[in-house]
C-alpha cells in the first residue's frame, strides 16, 4: 500500500492542512487547464512570480510550472541556486570532502597499507574543483527551468504593487513582471557584529572563507554553530590552527547535549580549539594580521587574541532589503522575519513568503518543502511541511545528525521516556573501516514507545538519519525499527541496535 494512501487509512493530520471550506475554495482553486507552460515576457501576467531563485524558489517555480501554472522567477545574482548552491552548501562540502581526502592522506592511508611518499595540498586545484562543482549544478537548474517552461529573470526584483515587480536586470534595464501570486523567496544573509567590517580578505564571512587564496596558518572563528565549525575544519585539516571563540556556555546550541559533548571532544582531538562563554569586544586590523580582544562573556580580564584570518560565523538574518516590503505593507517581526499564515501567505493578499524569510530552521532542504507546499495552496491542493520533523546536519567528520526533539526537550516536556544508545565502536562496519568514532541515540515515549528524538554522529550520520526522519514522520515506534531486517554489514545497524536498546536490550553491546 503507498504511503501516503496508508497515512489517509490511518489518519495522519497534515500540518498545514485546512478545511476545504467554499470560500477556501474560492479563494485558492485554480482552473488549470486555463494555464499555459509558454514562456512569459515581462508585460504579460504571470500565475506564480517567484522572487529568488534560491533552494526554496527554483523549487517554487519549477513545481508551480509542474503544475500548469505560468511562472517567472527573478534573480539578482544571475546564476541559480542562491546561497545554498553559490556559496554555501555546496561549495563547502566540496571542499569540506577535499580538505578530508588530504587529510586521511596525510595520517590514514599507511595504517592501511597504503604508502605514499609525500603529500602536499594544492589550494588552486581544490578551489577549481568546487567551483566546477557549482558551476555544474548552476547550469543544471537553468536546464530544469528550461524543460519545465520557467521564464528566467536575471535581475534585482522589488514590489511596486502587490501585484507588480519591478526588476533592475543585470544587463542594465528595467522590465515589470506581473503576476497574480507572487512568492517572496529571497534567502539570508551573515549576520554581522557590531564593530567588525567584513571585508572578505582579513576579515571573512562564509563566503569568503570559501575562497581564500592560501591556507592561513592561525584561523579565528567567531561562532560555534553548523557554518563556525564546518570552515573551521576545512582550513584546520589543511594546516591552520583554528580558534573557536563562543558567546554561548555550548557550541551548537541547539544539539543535544550529551552528543554536542562527545562532538566537541572529536573537534579537541582534531586539534581545534574551544573559548565558550567568551565575547569579542575589539578588533584591531592596522598590521598585517587581526588582533581580536575578547573578555567573559559576563565581562572580565581581556586577552588578545592575533590570526591571519578571522572568519565571522555568527548566524544569519533575513534578507529583505531593498524589496519594497513597507510600500506594500506586508507584516514582519521585531527579527525581520516575514509573517505568513500556514498557507505561506503574508497579511497582503497574492504575496507569499517561503524559507529562510520566514520563521522556522534557516536549512535549503526546508526551504524546498516550503517552496512545494507553498504552490500546492496556491494550486488549490494542499501542502505539507512540519518543521519538528526537519533534519539538521553538521559536515565535519565525524557528521552529526539530528531529527526530533533533544533530551533537554523532552525532559522540559515533562514527557516519561527512554534513552536507548550504541556506539560505533561496537559496529562492524565502522571497525573494518577503522572509522568508528560515535554513536546512535534514540529517545521514545515510555508509554507508547513512539521515537521522540534521533541523534548521530558517526561519518556519514547525514546519510543515516533519514531512515529515522521517515520513521517519525510515520509516528513509528523503536521496536518498529528494531524489527527491520538491517543489512550486514552496514554502518545503519547501529541505528537497529540502538533501537533495540531503546525498547528491550541491544545484541552486540
Amino acid at each position: 500500500m503507498a504511503l501516503a494512501s496508508l497515512a489517509r487509512r490511518k489518519g495522519y493530520l497534515l500540518s498545514r492542512n485546512l478545511s476545504n471550506s467554499p470560500a477556501d475554495a474560492l479563494k485558492y482553486s485554480f482552473s488549470l487547464s486555463n494555464f499555459s507552460r509558454g514562456f512569459a515576457s515581462g508585460s504579460d501576467e504571470n500565475d506564480v512570480v517567484v522572487i529568488g531563485g534560491g533552494p526554496g524558489g527554483y523549487v517554487a517555480a519549477i513545481k508551480a510550472a509542474q503544475l500548469g501554472l505560468k511562472t517567472t522567477c527573478i534573480e539578482k545574482r544571475g546564476t541559480l541556486g542562491g546561497t545554498c548552491l553559490n556559496v554555501g552548501c555546496i561549495p563547502s562540502k566540496a571542499l569540506l570532502h577535499s580538505s578530508h581526502m588530504y587529510h586521511e592522506a596525510k595520517h590514514s592511508f599507511a595504517s592501511h597499507g597504503v604508502k605514499v611518499s609525500s603529500v602536499e595540498v594544492d589550494l588552486p586545484a581544490m578551489l577549481a574543483q568546487k567551483d566546477k562543482a557549482v558551476s555544474n549544478l548552476t547550469r543544471g537548474i537553468e536546464g530544469l527551468f528550461k524543460k519545465n517552461k520557467v521564464n528566467y529573470v536575471k535581475g534585482y526584483g522589488k514590489f511596486i504593487s502587490p501585484s507588480e515587480v519591478s526588476v533592475d536586470t543585470i544587463e542594465g534595464g528595467n522590465t515589470v513582471v506581473k503576476g497574480k501570486n507572487i512568492i517572496i523567496a529571497t534567502g539570508s544573509d551573515v549576520k554581522s557584529l557590531p564593530g567588525i567590517t567584513i571585508d572578505e580578505k582579513r576579515i571573512v564571512s562564509s563566503t569568503g572563507a570559501l575562497a581564500l587564496t592560501e591556507v592561513p596558518k592561525k584561523l579565528i572563528v567567531i561562532g560555534a554553530g553548523y557554518i563556525g565549525l564546518e570552515m573551521g575544519s576545512v582550513w584546520g585539516r589543511l594546516g591552520s590552527e583554528v580558534t573557536v571563540v563562543e558567546f554561548a556556555p555550548d557550541i551548537v546550541p541547539t544539539m543535544d547535549a550529551e552528543v554536542r559533548r562527545q562532538f566537541q571532544r572529536s573537534l579537541e582531538k582534531q586539534k581545534m580549539k574551544f573559548m565558550l562563554k567568551t565575547k569579542v569586544v575589539g578588533v584591531d586590523t592596522t598590521g598585517n594580521g587581526v588582533k581580536l580582544t575578547v573578555e567573559p562573556a559576563a565581562g572580565g580580564e581581556q586577552t588578545t587574541l592575533e590570526a591571519d584570518v578571522v572568519l565571522v560565523s555568527a548566524g544569519r538574518v533575513p534578507f529583505t532589503a531593498g524589496l519594497g516590503l513597507d510600500k506594500i505593507g506586508v507584516e514582519t517581526d521585531k527579527g525581520g522575519r516575514i509573517l505568513v499564515n500556514e498557507r505561506f501567505a503574508t497579511n497582503v493578499p497574492g504575496v507569499f513568503a517561503i524559507g529562510d524569510v520566514i520563521p522556522g530552521p534557516m536549512l535549503a532542504h526546508k526551504a524546498e518543502e516550503d517552496g512545494v507546499a507553498c504552490v500546492e495552496f496556491i494550486a488549490g491542493k494542499h501542502g505539507h511541511v512540519d518543521y519538528d520533523k526537519v533534519p539538521g546536519v553538521v559536515y565535519t567528520h565525524p557528521e552529526v545528525a539530528s531529527v526530533g526533539k533533544t533530551e533537554e526537550q523532552v525532559k522540559a516536556l515533562g514527557i516519561e521516556y527512554r534513552v536507548g544508545k550504541f556506539p560505533f565502536l561496537a559496529n562492524s562496519r565502522a571497525k573494518a573501516i577503522d572509522d568508528a568514532e560515535g554513536i546512535v541515540k534514540i529517545l521514545a515515549d515510555k508509554e507508547s514507545d513512539k521515537i521522540l528524538g534521533v541523534h548521530i554522529m558517526a561519518p556519514n550520520a547525514g546519510e543515516l538519519i533519514h531512515e529515522a526522519v521517515l520513521a517519525i514522520n510515520y509516528d513509528a515506534s523503536s521496536e518498529d525499527i528494531a524489527r527491520v531486517c538491517h543489512a550486514h554489514p552496514t554502518m545503519s545497524e547501529a541505528l537497529k541496535e540502538a533501537a533495540m536498546a531503546t525498547y528491550d536490550k541491544p545484541i552486540h553491546v
